[in-house]
């Protein structure tokens, strides 16, 4: 029989992909998530028998004490994710993405049960975006989000059986979309409003398409033992691009597959908020034997398309 998987936050828009893809793999996978955004992005799972729902909240510790000491892998992705959500509930936010991953931690029996952690790659800050960030490299996080996950890392690497993936930033197509995200959001623009004004444009980012995160963490299930309780960068190794350079790969790629144009406007007042800016290597997850499947070309095409059908803009963390 395949492990038994617990995902919390697995209806999110990292945990609706991934769901459906260890439910697809045949691991036996249970859910836990409060629905926050009222989504239901999990509704054509649940004709199988290897997927399993619970509707609860990570903050509770009766139902965490009950349902934590089943399972054979965690994965807590429960998070309120990004620097503006997280600085509009920062309570709120604390008490998920760090509080609630130290009480899964102390719960759980380390010796038997183990945890993939996706935490972030925002945890390195504001670097010079020329020097590539290891996973030796300090981490120096610039929001409370940023803060909020990298202690949540600090103290899973303290304990036994876990391994934790710095994401970098997602894009892609999910049940549960966002359109607040780097690439995802470019793309939108481009196909609505026809132009972009960008701010601080040399800033730099890494991506990933949110399909190979998901193969990741299968990735880590299959591969558990030889690589825990260890840190790994999860990117795309040659999608290390300012935010210029991503909107300039937009609009060629738009530009080539509907000969729509999209305007790239540079403003000299005003200031991005989010003050990330460094670039990521991937070698070590890499080296561990994870290959991404999916280019930010690859990506940008699907949105493109995808688009066609989507009209509404509240697909935010907001």
């Amino acid at each position: 029989m395949k492990e038994k998987v617990l995902i919390t936050g697995g209806a999110g828009y990292v945990g609706s992909v991934l769901t459906e893809h260890l439910v697809n793999a045949g691991f036996d996978v249970t859910v836990l998530d409060n629905l926050m955004y009222n989504q239901n992005s999990l509704l054509h799972l649940f004709h199988r028998k290897n997927f399993h729902f619970i509707y609860g909240d990570v903050r509770e510790e009766k139902l965490l004490k009950r349902i934590v000491p089943k399972f054979d892998f965690i994965l807590p992705l429960a998070a309120i994710v990004g620097a503006p959500a997280s600085e509009k509930h920062p309570e709120l936010m604390n008490a998920i993405n760090f509080e609630a991953v130290a009480k899964i931690n102390e719960i759980r029996d380390q010796a038997r049960q183990k945890i993939i952690f996706p935490t972030t790659n925002s945890g390195y800050g504001t670097k010079s975006g020329d020097v590539y960030c290891t996973e030796e490299t300090p981490l120096e996080p610039i929001s409370a989000y940023g803060v909020s996950k990298v202690n949540a890392e600090k103290n899973l690497l303290e304990s036994d059986n876990v391994i934790t993936l710095r994401l970098a930033t997602c894009f892609g197509f999910s049940p549960r979309m966002r359109l607040d995200l780097l690439v995802n959001n470019f793309v939108y623009k481009a196909i609505r409003d026809g132009y972009i004004v960008l701010f601080e444009k040399h800033f730099k980012r890494n991506y990933l398409h949110v399909r190979d995160a998901a193969r990741c963490f299968e990735h880590c299930i299959k591969n558990f033992g030889g690589m825990k309780n260890r840190a790994y960068n999860v990117g795309l190794d040659g999608a290390n691009l300012s935010k210029e350079e991503l909107a300039l790969k937009v609009r060629e790629i738009l530009k080539r597959i509907s000969g729509k144009e999209f305007h790239i406007q540079e403003s000299e007042i005003g200031k991005d908020p989010d003050k990330r800016n460094y670039v990521i290597s991937n070698e070590k997850i890499m080296s561990a034997g994870f290959r991404c499947a999916y280019s930010l070309d690859d990506g940008i095409e699907e949105l493109i398309k995808g688009y066609a059908m989507l009209y509404d803009r509240h697909y935010t963390n907001l």
